[in-house]
């Protein structure tokens, strides 16, 4: 009887330990399987390449994290301007944001490496160096901002647009009140060419296009079309004069929690959906010229003799800036370039 009142508690006790151990390993399972939700956001409408870009970037991190991470996009700007998304990522309160990196040019001095004029003849060499070691130095740059850097993707040579007259030469831009990107290389760029250079965030300046408050702008062709510049401009010159290349990257908040196997599906996902952007706007490039064109838009190409005197006009504003973004830097940029451009 001792000995059978004896092994009660013991069997018990084995009982609710057994109950314990399945219910952890449920719970821990449960944990395990978690899907983690993330948000992605831009300023591209949903008709811009941009958009289908990073849909697809959702649906590869779908698949390359085994649902363990699921990505919604979210485009037109509806998270905030560039600027409040990017604090937005660095604070830790968004977990991806792809576009410009301007807002950060001030911390890292690099970024405005892509400000400077006419470096490019052709995205090829873009391409080369968005590939490149000096592309992958302005990731490192920003790591310490609270950014983790995944890839690097495209969106277009910048050309200019105006309402009142064709611009095929120098002289030609004397005078016209153009809306520029927000920083002093382009603001001292535009203006050592003759233009009244005038700041303003993107989102308005459709309406003062509208209303004449501005004469032009300088965008790449495919945000142009996107964003109806065809309604409220006449006139477009093929200058190529800058690239704007886009980086896809992520909160270092967010990241830090990630396992290392979904950062590498992270990663993957984005160099995929960098790739398939730059071929939609290769592609997008070549057809949406055709549909200024019947949408009533003049479109000029500026003649190589009137390329080089602008570019002549501006080289004060390259060497100005050179010293301020760093000679050592600079000059590695450009031996990318000469490299892509030798076909190397």
């Amino acid at each position: 009887m001792k000995s059978h009142l004896g092994m009660k508690p013991h069997l018990g006790m084995r009982v609710a330990y057994a109950a314990l151990i399945a219910a952890t390993t449920l719970l821990g399972a449960g944990a395990a399987s978690a899907e983690i939700k993330a948000k992605i956001g831009h300023a591209m409408p949903d008709s811009h390449p941009q958009a289908a870009a990073m849909n697809k970037f959702a649906e590869l991190v779908g698949t390359y994290t085994n649902g363990d991470v699921k990505v919604q996009t979210y485009s037109g700007a509806l998270l905030g301007s560039d600027e409040k998304q990017l604090q937005a990522v660095q604070a830790g309160t968004q977990e991806f944001y792809i576009g410009t990196l301007a807002p950060l040019s001030t911390r890292v001095k690099e970024v405005q490496i892509w400000d400077l004029p006419f470096m490019f003849q052709n995205t090829k060499e873009v391409y080369a160096v968005l590939d490149g070691p000096s592309s992958k130095k302005i990731f490192e740059k920003i790591e310490p901002t609270g950014l983790v850097g995944l890839t690097w993707s495209g969106m277009g040579f910048r050309n200019l647009s105006n309402s009142r007259h064709a611009v095929t030469k120098l002289e030609d831009v004397s005078g016209l009140k153009l809306r520029v990107m927000a920083n002093p290389v382009a603001l001292d760029t535009w203006k050592t060419i003759g233009a009244n250079a005038t700041p303003m965030p993107f989102s308005e300046v459709f309406p003062a296009l509208e209303v004449k408050a501005i004469d032009g702008q300088e965008n790449p062709l495919l945000h142009m079309y996107a964003n109806k510049m065809q309604e409220v401009q006449k006139y477009i010159s093929l200058t190529n004069h800058v690239y704007t290349p886009v980086a896809l990257v992520a909160s270092k908040k967010f990241w830090d929690k990630l396992t290392p196997a979904d950062q590498d599906g992270i990663r993957k996902a984005a160099v995929e959906a960098g790739l398939l952007q730059r071929k939609l706007l290769d592609e997008g490039d070549r057809e949406v010229i055709g549909k200024f064109k019947e949408a009533g838009v003049e479109v000029d190409a500026v003649p190589p003799e009137q390329l080089a005197r602008i570019q002549d006009q501006v080289k004060p504003v390259v060497a100005k800036f050179k010293d301020q973004i760093g000679g050592e830097f600079v000059d590695g940029f450009y031996a990318e370039i000469a490299k892509a451009r030798a076909g190397n």
